[in-house]
């Protein structure tokens, strides 16, 4: 595939995103803003531009190091965060207000970039992780605008699906790439694979490292209240098809479990399906919107909150992450093992390769093969305390000797800001 094609399937399904914007956006009352800017049309009053996308909530945390740093290190520029979601745009507004621009991220598609570049007038563009849009890139690199791809990262999985369908557009985007900072070794080769330009590519490790993310303490405070002096699991970030595996698992050995099981799905979109999902197991459960204490009976708490993950962390004494009993890669599981918690996961991480690995080599993680074995995993701890400490403990250590990544990318990205 080239650029041209590829422009035309985007042309071609422009009007399926505009459906799914309107449908899945209705409700939060900002889907007009989102089409509009997606469309290239934003309105930024700053002269100089400093543009760093985030896809969504977890991008932006993971993000945070760095923009607190450019914040500061570039007063005279306006960082303008763009976001593809809606629930990132909230915490990107929540936690900076005023202090930055926002808007939401164009289409990949030549009329709306050229109006939105020329808009924004941007004197850098960093994106987050794994966002390669041919169109974006060849439009930036046409107006000799630099392009970094930080906390980049590349799977296996993605290599191959590259290789198979695009090789040659993959190919021609990732050598007009300025800089690619990558979060480690695989990535990086991965990189090269594809096309990159080793003088571009440079392998620092992963800005989630140096999160700054910490539980608001009243929220904790309520949690607390809501679940008592039980000992807690936390199911975190799970997804489609987790929750029925995990229920079915706790149900033929829920008597072995002294404990409540907090589930929290990774989509708000779900809570309702999960809820139904529970009282069709004939589950004693509570929602934490009830905001109503659980009592001895209570065996789940259904977490359908938004932005209290690093609570629900703080209060509990394992913590599972989802999206790793499916086949979708997992989830972030830097934040339970900086707040000193045990942390599980599935056999699907390829998402967290490195830092998954790392976290088992040290003793900070456990990876199961299913449900199964996760919940007789889960019971183990709960019956050791010493070993249960021990690899929070570990885990915690990992994050404290591998923090630093921030400052190294401030040096690479700062040369390439005017």
């Amino acid at each position: 595939m080239n650029r041209t094609i590829y422009t035309l399937l985007m042309y071609l399904y422009l009007p399926v995103a505009i459906l799914k914007l309107i449908q899945k956006d209705r409700d939060s009352g900002l889907w007009k803003i989102k089409l509009k800017n997606q469309l290239g049309r934003v309105n930024i009053k700053a002269n100089r531009v400093i543009w760093l996308h985030c896809v969504s909530v977890g991008e932006f945390h993971a993000a945070r190091p760095l923009i607190d740093q450019l914040i500061e290190l570039f007063s005279d520029h306006k960082i303008l965060i763009t976001t593809t979601t809606t629930t990132g745009s909230t915490a990107v507004k929540n936690y900076y207000g005023g202090n930055i621009e926002h808007c939401f991220f164009p289409f990949d598609l030549p009329f709306a970039l050229k109006r939105f570049i020329k808009n924004v007038k941007p004197e850098i563009c960093i994106l987050l992780e794994t966002e390669l849009w041919p169109n974006l890139i060849y439009f930036l690199h046409k107006r000799a605008i630099p392009i970094a791809l930080v906390n980049a990262r590349l799977s296996q999985r993605s290599l191959a699906k590259y290789q198979k369908s695009s090789a040659k557009l993959a190919h021609e985007t990732i050598k007009k790439i300025t800089l690619i900072a990558s979060q480690n070794e695989h990535s990086s080769e991965r990189f090269l694979a594809l096309g990159a330009n080793p003088d571009t590519l440079h392998t620092i490790g992963s800005l989630k490292f140096d999160s700054n993310l910490s539980a608001d303490a009243q929220i904790t405070e309520n949690l607390r209240h809501i679940t008592g002096d039980r000992r807690i699991v936390v199911f975190a970030s799970t997804r489609s098809g987790e929750e029925k595996e995990i229920l079915q698992s706790y149900i033929n050995l829920k008597e072995k479990f002294d404990a409540l099981l907090v589930i929290v799905p990774r989509h708000p979109e779900r809570f309702d399906d999960v809820y139904k999902l529970i009282i069709d197991n004939k589950l004693n459960l509570r929602r934490r919107s009830e905001n109503e204490p659980c009592d001895n009976d209570t065996q789940i708490l259904l977490g359908d909150s938004m932005g209290e993950l690093m609570s629900y962390y703080s209060i509990c004494d394992i913590a599972f992450i989802g999206g790793s009993l499916t086949s979708d890669g997992g989830q972030n599981m830097l934040e339970a093992a900086a707040s000193s918690k045990p942390v599980l996961f599935g056999p699907h991480v390829f998402n967290f390769e490195y830092v998954s690995q790392l976290l088992i080599d040290n003793g900070g993680a456990i990876q199961v093969s299913n449900a199964d074995q996760l919940m007789h995993t889960i019971a183990g701890l709960l019956s050791d305390d010493g070993k249960r400490i021990a690899i929070g403990t570990n885990a915690k250590k990992i994050i404290e000797d591998n923090r630093g990544v921030t400052n190294q990318l401030i040096e690479l990205l700062a040369p390439q800001i005017n």
